[in-house]
């Protein structure tokens, strides 16, 4: 026991230095702790998440090409014009927009363009910019768990058919989006009238007072609106579109009974290879018929932060299995009783990790072989999927700091306390309002 709680410790201590450096390092720095358990306490190595990796490499790879040929621009160019046709309800509007964004493209770091104009449009209209901001950016995250090319979504789908609950992405999303946008929309009205209105706010209006912070503030507008769009840029859009429709197409079928998959070995092709197929080849068709440049896609914000997040799913969701791997048997001991009486207690295990390791994807393929393991029902795990989003919790992802940055009223903030900024209270809401929701479709339709 002495041992275990030891490796333990050198598990949770690598994770926390990780994350002080940021992802790749979490990656890299998990590393050590693995090494550690290998070489210095012999354990045996886990399984690394290679399958994960690879649809990561797939999707990035297929988003990186999106935005080098402009797609990404012409579909931030809609949300905009949606957003400031309707600047009086962009707090609920702006996590929509980030939320679908994220859900279309797989991942949440597609919203630093967007973000500014949120930004911008309430400051405009004198709207707290914190009641938008701070609610679309938990938006972005929340979208992971709700698209049918992500990673987290994926890694569920091929843990869960391994261990005998046999679920297609689309039949996942169908549970997580209904949930998700509950959550959303129930952060959004608690972020409605939250704080005080910039007329009535003594540090804005403080602010107001200096001729520099006013112009900027005020000075500058952030948009899209003036920067053309290619037809080329529409035609990588389509492109993405459509290959998101034959990924939903083959799942349709899987679940109607017509499976269309080609079978091999009497076994059918599994659902990961065939997005990953679809997936580079849409890449591909973005480079020959949308002229995407390649060298462009590389130096994309999407594509560098996927290639790092490849690199700490690749760490931690190693180190993670390596450990769990080798105490499962006294892990079923101690929890099997807790999670008998209340299997979704897990969800607080969930968050607790994810806390930690700042990735939906790793703490589903680190976590869900462990929950199956104890005798969690399928079902239940996947009402309770939107909890693998906690790393709002400490206010250090990049999405949450760029937010601080571009609102320049102050309002969006991270407290003096660390824990009391701006996202907390949304993300509470939406995660707990998810997990609700979530839980209770899975009792009606499972």
């Amino acid at each position: 026991m002495f041992l275990m709680i030891l490796e333990l410790l050198i598990v949770l201590g690598a994770l926390y230095v990780g994350s002080r450096y940021g992802s790749l390092a979490l990656g890299a720095i998990s590393g050590i702790g693995l090494a550690i358990l290998v070489f210095g306490f012999h354990l045996k190595p886990g399984t690394p998440p290679t399958d994960v990796i690879y649809i990561i490499i797939a999707a990035v790879t297929c988003a990186g090409m999106l935005q080098a040929a402009g797609g990404m621009d012409w579909m931030i160019q809609v949300a905009e014009k949606m957003l400031r046709k309707h600047p009086n309800n962009i707090t609920f509007l702006a996590p929509l927009c980030t939320f679908f964004l994220t859900v279309f493209v797989g991942t949440g770091h597609v919203v630093y363009t967007l973000m500014p104009i949120i930004c911008d449009i309430a400051l405009k209209k004198g709207i707290r910019p914190e009641r938008p901001c701070g609610v679309a950016s938990i938006a972005s995250q929340v979208g992971i768990t709700c698209s049918p090319i992500a990673a987290a979504v994926v890694s569920f789908t091929t843990i869960s058919a391994a261990n005998g609950f046999d679920v297609s992405n689309l039949q996942v999303i169908g549970i997580t989006i209904p949930a998700c946008l509950c959550g959303l929309m129930a952060a959004a009205l608690a972020s409605y009238k939250r704080g005080l209105d910039l007329d009535k706010d003594p540090e804005f209006q403080a602010r107001c007072q200096d001729p520099e912070l006013y112009h900027y503030m005020y000075g500058n507008s952030a948009t899209l609106l003036d920067k053309e769009i290619t037809p080329e840029a529409k035609r990588s859009v389509y492109i993405f579109l459509l290959a998101l429709a034959v990924i939903v197409i083959f799942s349709i079928c899987q679940i109607l009974d017509c499976d269309i998959r080609p079978v091999f070995d009497e076994k059918p092709l599994k659902m990961n290879l065939i997005i990953q197929i679809v997936m580079i080849a849409a890449a591909a068709c973005m480079i020959l018929f949308a002229k995407a440049k390649p060298k462009k896609a590389v130096s994309g914000a999407v594509w560098q932060s996927g290639m790092v997040a490849v690199v700490a799913i690749y760490g931690i969701a190693w180190l993670a299995d390596t450990y769990f791997s080798n105490y499962m048997t006294e892990m079923q001991a101690g929890l099997q009783d807790i999670v008998a009486k209340y299997p979704w207690a897990i969800a607080f295990a969930f968050f607790a990790v994810s806390v930690l390791i700042n990735s939906q994807g790793a703490v589903v393929v680190a976590m869900l072989p462990l929950a199956y393991s104890l005798g969690i029902a399928g079902p239940v795990l996947l009402g309770l999927l939107p909890s693998v989003y906690g790393y709002f919790f400490i206010p250090n992802y990049p999405s949450d700091i760029a937010t601080v940055n571009f609102d320049r009223s102050g309002t969006t903030v991270i407290g003096k306390y660390l824990l009391n900024h701006s996202f907390m209270m949304p993300g509470l809401i939406s995660v707990i309002v998810s997990c609700l929701v979530g839980y209770g479709l899975v009792s009606i339709f499972y």
